[in-house]
């Protein structure tokens, strides 16, 4: 963990102290948890175990060595609880304080002021987030509606397609009309001798499969609606005369 706050190590904080307290944060941060800025007590005199503040984007965690720096207590408050920080700068260092919501003031003193600064920085960074997270709702709203629209123009494309299909069959229905009365004229009027005798040599020049391609398409015809059912009767028996 210490590799990724390089970063932030160029305000005066003590690398190994920093080292120390990430060793010990490591099994306590949360998942998606990430460690945003440390701030690190720096009193006039040495001070072997100084406190800090460790600001992550889920909390702030306060941690104060104790037993000669064998142990350390973790504080920690979330970023919902939090209600101001505050920063109050001295001639020596300065002075870190945020409020909770149950009235509670935690500061600590002596910290740099560049990192009293940036601790201050990031604390109000995480309080606007919490306070204005609607800068997300536009673009659930702007999802949502792409996806009405995304509906909206494919339910009458789907219904002109349809149509588009059904105008089609009909139009195919329509082009058999004129190819198949070739053989045959219409059964309303007179049959001739002669022209009986030409039907009949065409039909016999049929083979049987072609004979009955020509019987499905008559009945194709009466099916829909295009030819009597006598005229099909008449059709059917001339032809299954040839097969």
């Amino acid at each position: 963990m210490i590799d990724n706050l390089k970063k932030i190590l160029n305000e005066d904080q003590d690398p190994k102290a920093i080292e120390k307290i990430t060793a010990k944060l490591e099994s306590l941060l949360m998942k998606n948890e990430e460690v945003g800025y440390i701030g690190v007590q720096k009193k006039p005199a040495i001070t072997v175990f100084p406190d800090s503040i460790v600001m992550t984007n889920k909390r702030i965690i306060i941690c104060k060595p104790k037993n000669l720096g064998l142990s350390m207590d973790f504080i920690d408050y979330d970023w919902d609880d939090i209600a101001g920080a505050f920063v109050k700068e001295n001639i020596l260092g300065s002075e870190f304080s945020f409020s909770t919501k149950t009235e509670l003031v935690i500061s600590i003193d002596y910290i740099p002021k560049n990192q009293a600064r940036k601790l201050h920085t990031f604390a109000k960074e995480q309080m606007d987030l919490i306070k204005n997270p609607a800068v997300i709702a536009p673009i659930i709203e702007e999802v949502a509606t792409q996806e009405e629209i995304h509906v909206a123009d494919t339910i009458p494309y789907e219904e002109e397609a349809v149509e588009e299909f059904e105008t089609e069959e009909v139009t195919n229905f329509a082009e058999i009309m004129p190819a198949i009365p070739t053989y045959f004229e219409p059964i309303s009027e007179p049959v001739s001798t002669t022209t009986n005798t030409t039907a009949e040599k065409k039909l016999a020049d049929l083979s049987q499969d072609e004979l009955f391609e020509k019987l499905q398409n008559y009945k194709k015809l009466l099916d829909n609606g295009l030819i009597m059912q006598g005229e099909y009767d008449n059709y059917k028996k001339e032809i299954l005369s040839y097969m």
